[in-house]
């Protein structure tokens, strides 16, 4: 089995070659699309921004030299940049997208239980919702796609415990405007709230592509 070319190698080859260039855009060209997705919430708008921020990544390639940044925390920078751009243009409120999310229960789970776990989900997908930008944005790259916390930081323009910090803050703050009581400490609340953080949002990232 072939191994990949690395992708520093590749942005130095499409510096002079465009075929390089392609290679880069098929492989990030989803992961950019579905993020730009959540922040936009609007599928024909994702496809324009993220053509742009291809167009933006080409024009600008001679400016990257590696340095400890990888290329997919400079595309996303970029990415984080035409949204937000869009956004003030636009006027718009800064959102994830989450409609649409369709919910298949196991056919051998307890009706009630599987009941109650689709209202915890809609309510949490509420809750997410109303968060500022800069948590949805911290929400999207860590449970959507899966970032560490120092790529995070990267793409934020933040320390890494700075990301630390704001997303602790943001799953307790997640955690009290659910406003259930429960019989479990913090820690052990927030756990669970990870796995259900993936459901919601990874569930909706895998239901769009880029076409």
């Amino acid at each position: 089995m072939t191994t990949p070319t690395p992708d520093e190698l590749l942005v130095e080859r499409a510096k002079t070659d465009i075929a390089a260039f392609g290679e880069l855009y098929e492989r990030h060209l989803r992961r950019i699309f579905n993020y730009i997705y959540f922040r936009t919430g609007n599928l024909h708008d994702a496809e324009d921004l993220t053509e742009k921020t291809f167009f933006q990544a080409l024009a600008n390639l001679q400016r990257y030299h590696f340095q400890g940044v990888p290329f997919t925390s400079w595309l996303y920078r970029i990415a984080h940049n035409i949204v937000a751009n869009w956004h003030r243009d636009n006027g718009r409120r800064k959102s994830i997208q989450l409609d649409g999310l369709a919910y298949v229960s196991d056919p051998s789970s307890d009706p009630l239980e599987t009941a109650e776990s689709v209202e915890e989900k809609v309510e949490l997908r509420g809750v997410i919702a109303n968060l500022p930008a800069d948590r949805q944005q911290l929400l999207t790259l860590k449970f959507v796609e899966e970032m560490a916390n120092a790529e995070i930081a990267q793409v934020m323009g933040r320390t890494e415990g700075a990301v630390k910090a704001l997303l602790f803050r943001t799953l307790c703050s997640i955690k009290s405007e659910l406003a259930k009581p429960r019989d479990v400490g913090l820690d052990q609340a927030l756990r669970g709230m990870d796995n259900s953080l993936r459901q919601v949002l990874g569930r909706s990232n895998e239901a769009k592509s880029a076409g």
